[in-house]
């Protein structure tokens, strides 16, 4: 199968373009620019282009079979700065893309959403699929309302979505700038001998996911014929404080963390229930969260 991979350059895309080759997919990737920590990938056709540009897009569409979209132009921390951006970049854009899928008679999609946003304050935890979509942010109501267009799509269109709710994903190739992705941020900041600052009091659980097990799931789910949406996380919960724990031990330095006030947009405990994945893909969870810190570091001191 052909797969276009929209973010292919990316941090979580340039890791599943590595898994669709392992299982022997043909993969083309779009995105605004090349990859920053490796030379393009032999037997990989790159496009470059501007998600916004509908032109380029159908461009990039010619002679693929499925498409999995996983760029965001926004991050959870700073969409609400400019919810008219987030929604003109990421709802509009993703509209258009699937129009052009239609007028080209591609119906196979895997949208990457946020397990971490689109459920908001959950009622029960860890959170299954079936648990109602209350995003108290702009990045998550984008994503929310990307789903609920897919399933339109879907029922009016014959659209065949699969949805990935990824938790919250780290590994090699992350950015640290700090917007998102706490494990990279701070094992940056303490590679380069830099404090590092928490919002709140360190008591924030999140699920925390290796990049490899997600790019994983996401091959698997886009060559299957499942529709719907699935969880991606450890189904483990994790605290700050807990991270910060790890990363002492990991580097060997004394932590003394800069404690900064709570933001709203945090929701205080987020694990996701991984038993849909499990059982329709045969996936789980495979790097255990202290290895995966090691392995990070270890990178991140290569850099």
């Amino acid at each position: 199968m052909k797969v276009l991979v929209i973010g292919g350059c990316g941090f979580i895309g340039s890791h599943v373009v590595d898994r669709l080759l392992a299982h022997g997919h043909a993969v083309k990737v779009f995105d605004r620019q090349m990859e920053r920590f490796r030379p393009p990938l032999e037997g990989v056709e790159y496009v470059t282009g501007s998600f916004g540009d509908r032109m380029a897009l159908i461009e990039a569409l010619a002679g693929v079979e499925a498409v999995m979209h996983l760029v965001s132009t926004t991050f959870p921390g700073t969409a609400d700065l400019s919810p008219t951006t987030d929604v003109q970049d990421n709802l509009i854009g993703t509209l258009s893309l699937l129009d052009a899928m239609g007028g080209l008679g591609i119906s196979r999609i895997l949208f990457l959403s946020s397990g971490g946003t689109v459920y908001g304050l959950p009622d029960i935890v860890p959170i299954p699929e079936t648990h109602p979509l209350r995003p108290i942010n702009s990045y998550g109501i984008v994503k929310a309302s990307i789903e609920h267009y897919l399933e339109m799509y879907r029922r009016t269109r014959g659209m065949s979505p699969v949805v990935i709710r990824a938790s919250n994903p780290y590994g090699p190739r992350q950015g640290h700038a700090g917007v998102q992705g706490v494990i990279s941020t701070f094992l940056s900041r303490l590679n380069a001998g830099q404090s590092i600052e928490i919002w709140g009091d360190g008591s924030v659980v999140r699920d925390y996911l290796h990049v490899t097990d997600l790019a994983e799931l996401c091959a698997r789910a886009v060559a299957s014929e499942r529709v719907g949406p699935y969880n991606a996380g450890s189904g483990q919960g994790t605290s700050i404080r807990q991270i910060i724990e790890i990363l002492a031990a990991v580097t060997g330095q004394p932590i003394q963390p800069i404690y900064k006030p709570g933001r709203v947009i945090d929701v205080s405990h987020s694990v996701l229930d991984v038993s849909r994945a499990r059982t329709d893909f045969g996936w789980q969870c495979g790097m255990p969260l202290l290895e995966g810190i090691q392995a990070t570091y270890e990178w991140v001191r290569q850099q």
